[in-house]
């Protein structure tokens, strides 16, 4: 698995995929930057300490991120089979569970790393702007709420990694599926029963940014396992078929 992962990893450093998901990452940040300029009773938004990395984090989570993470994660599992070296890495022989596998864990660790890039920028803008209002506490809360939707995140588009890479019409798909799916979260968080449920909202729960019980925290890591379990189920069959 180890080797897989870096061999993975070594390949990835010669896409431009990479590109995509950091250049999508920082315009996420320049236009949450760009909203914090209007005025709201009488001061700008991003005068507000702590307003930036917030609104970046849900913004970014409703309208981009989702999606270029599903990108990411469907190429990774696709690009062998479109680039027509799938055929060698069968006569290596290469375990195609083991493979698969190692691409998912890969793309958890990128899901998690565009978050905290994400976070970077929005914690160095607000140093620039209030540093002296900035607790510790503000800042690791955030870096929490970061990390922690990061890993939810993927989690809860796994299944669109796992059924765009089955249905082998181009990893693209993944990002379109992934969009509506990410944009359907603003509609599940206007009531609380379906923000709980919601895959994309349930992150939120479980990460901080909206307050939960302990029994809406407990609902939505079974909501991300489920996720989890169906992406593999149906990554299993995508395997069993190839053979």
């Amino acid at each position: 698995m180890e080797l897989l992962l870096w061999a993975e990893r070594r390949k990835l450093r010669r896409s431009k995929i990479l590109w995509i998901a950091g250049f999508a990452t920082v315009m996420v940040a320049l236009i949450v930057f760009a909203q914090g300029q209007f005025i709201f009773n009488g001061s700008r938004y991003i005068d507000g300490a702590g307003w930036f990395m917030s609104a970046a984090q849900s913004l970014a989570t409703f309208y981009v991120l989702p999606a270029v993470i599903a990108l990411l994660g469907s190429y990774m599992i696709c690009r062998e089979e479109q680039e027509d070296t799938l055929k060698s890495l069968r006569l290596i022989p290469v375990d195609e569970v083991k493979l698969t596998l190692s691409k998912m864990v890969l793309a958890l660790a990128f899901s998690g790393l565009i978050y905290l890039l994400l976070f970077a920028i929005t914690f160095l803008v607000e140093a620039a702007l209030h540093f002296e209002a900035l607790s510790i506490g503000l800042i690791l809360g955030n870096l929490k709420t970061y990390l922690l939707d990061g890993i939810g995140i993927f989690l809860a588009i796994s299944p669109i990694i796992a059924l765009v890479a089955r249905m082998k019409k181009g990893y693209w798909l993944a990002l379109v599926f992934a969009e509506i799916y990410s944009f359907a979260g603003l509609f599940a968080s206007m009531t609380e029963p379906l923000k709980t449920v919601y895959p994309i909202t349930a992150v939120f729960k479980l990460s901080g940014y909206y307050e939960a019980s302990i029994v809406q925290t407990l609902i939505g890591i079974v909501v991300l396992l489920v996720c989890a379990a169906l992406a593999l189920f149906i990554l299993k069959g995508l395997n069993r078929k190839a053979k």
